[in-house]
């Protein structure tokens, strides 16, 4: 039956009646949703009121039907034990009222004392006996209910007997009866104003806890939403953000100016890519920052930024010379040196060649400072599920006077516990730009094991000191992944699920803004 002929039938049933009428007894054989369908349909207008009413019933299984017909597992047993006059052999059970009513009759037979064990042959006890069982069941298909609750208990070990839950609709008249639906209108038409029919019309009441339609809308992606979180962390903790946003260095800020030989295998195709249209750059020569060649950055000029003018050309020679050479109290690399391979364009491998040229600009003016960045680099990589060939990369730098290795330590521990991160681990490491160099671990509660999250080291005077920096300032740097500590947050277990073209709409929309451990 229709919701539309349901309503009918409520308001013709109720007409009759000024009492509340049960909707069970009413209609017992339509389905409980096209009853409730049609009173929620007639509430709405105020013309039928109604209560829902919750109840548990007891319904037999179909074994439970078959005993209410043939009788109990128990009571077959028994029967067939009569029958046989000089008893019945109990392997020969089965055979006479079936594998599943030996199983259970026989033992419940001997509970109830009906039958004994002579040797191995089974013999009644009594002429008569009362299949309680059956007369139980019979009572719960009557009534639906059940007093007894040891037979209750018992009846649903047996699985003879279910729990069904039955909603029932009491339904009275309401307020604004009538015999007959009236339409309401939904809207005020020109054409209602014009005739003046909206005077007598029938409105529909404005529905105030309606959920209006979705409105389509951009999200934050993952990445983003922690992004975020960290830059909330650094400039909590007092650090100036750096500019990144030029993906195309040259080999000079990208390696040489870290102190990173130009034989290094990070420099070879297997983990860099080069650019090959315009292969390489002029020689620096003034503020990368306003390089003609380079795009103009759209962020604010960092503070390190000062107007004394830099020798750029001196910088230059100190790299060249700190390689080939040494220079600085080191002995270098002792390599010729080539200029063209330290002006080969580059697809950034790191986001420290920002911190290059803005330590080279804080040389110019040395003052204790923090600056820090997060952006994308990339790297030749095979792509897995943990592997990109491009990713974010966040870096931290300290520039201060008197900073040792231990003062690194403790400030990665108080740097991580602000992102949950409270059992760390350090190892030694090597890098080409710093000295001493350390691999950081954490303890990933989750995992229940300890995972490398980050680089660290103190900055080499190859490095500092060529850009002019004093030989008593040190220098912290460290750095991790953004995508690693994203996929923990949001159980993301492959990274190409995160990025790229498999990745889910849907999880970018539905999930929340990520909030990091602040203890």
């Amino acid at each position: 039956m229709a919701s539309d002929d349901m309503t009918t039938h409520i308001l013709d049933a109720l007409s009759a009646s000024d009492v509340p009428l049960p909707s069970n007894e009413l209609f017992p054989s339509t389905p409980s949703a096209i009853v409730k369908s049609a009173l929620d349909r007639l509430a709405s207008r105020q013309m039928v009121q109604y209560e829902t009413n919750d109840k548990e019933i007891f319904v037999l299984t179909p074994e439970g039907q078959e005993i209410v017909t043939n009788g109990s597992h128990e009571a077959k047993v028994f029967a067939a034990v009569v029958a046989a006059m000089d008893g019945l052999k109990i392997s020969e059970l089965p055979a006479v009222v079936g594998k599943d009513n030996a199983k259970v009759g026989q033992g419940n037979a001997f509970k109830r004392g009906w039958i004994k064990k002579d040797k191995d042959v089974l013999r009644a006890t009594t002429d008569k006996i009362v299949d309680e069982t059956q007369q139980q069941l019979l009572t719960v298909q009557r009534t639906q209910t059940l007093d007894d609750a040891k037979a209750v208990t018992d009846l649903k070990r047996r699985k003879l007997v279910t729990l069904q839950k039955v909603i029932t609709y009491t339904a009275s008249k309401g307020p604004k009866y009538a015999r007959k639906m009236i339409k309401e209108e939904t809207d005020l038409t020109p054409e209602m104003l014009a005739n003046g029919s909206w005077k007598t019309a029938t409105f529909k009441p404005y529905n105030f806890n309606a959920k209006g339609a979705v409105t389509p809308a951009g999200a934050f992606h993952p990445l983003n939403k922690v992004r975020q979180e960290f830059r909330n962390i650094f400039f909590e903790m007092g650090f100036e953000e750096m500019p990144t946003n030029r993906y195309v260095e040259t080999g000079f800020w990208n390696f040489d100016a870290l102190f990173v030989p130009q034989q290094h295998p990070a420099r070879d195709l297997q983990d860099t890519f080069y650019i090959a249209d315009p292969a390489t750059a002029d020689p620096p020569r003034e503020d990368p920052l306003d390089d003609p060649h380079r795009p103009k950055s759209t962020q604010p000029a960092s503070k390190a930024t000062t107007d004394a003018p830099l020798d750029y050309k001196k910088y230059w020679d100190n790299v060249r010379e700190v390689h080939e050479h040494g220079k600085f109290g080191s002995i270098g690399y002792r390599y010729p040196w080539s200029a063209e391979e330290s002006l080969r364009l580059v697809l950034r491998t790191h986001t420290t060649s920002v911190s290059s040229y803005v330590l080279h600009k804080l040389a110019a003016n040395p003052r204790p400072a923090r600056f820090f960045s997060i952006d994308r680099v990339f790297r030749n990589e095979a792509v897995d599920a943990t592997h990109l060939a491009e990713f974010h990369q966040i870096e931290g730098v300290i520039a201060d006077f008197g900073l040792t290795l231990g003062g690194l330590i403790g400030f990665m521990e108080v740097f991580f516990a602000k992102m949950g991160i409270h059992q760390l681990r350090f190892k030694p490491a090597y890098n080409p730009y710093t000295e001493p160099s350390m691999e950081i671990f954490g303890y990933h509660e989750g995992l229940g094991k300890w995972v490398e999250i980050g680089n660290s080291g103190m900055f080499r005077p190859e490095m500092l000191e060529s850009m002019g920096l004093p030989k008593n300032m040190q220098v912290y740097g460290w750095g991790l992944s953004l995508e690693r500590p994203t996929m923990i947050k949001y159980g993301v277990n492959n990274i190409r699920e995160l990025l790229g073209h498999k990745v889910d709409l849907n999880f970018i929309e539905s999930n929340p803004a990520v909030r990091l451990e602040k203890n």
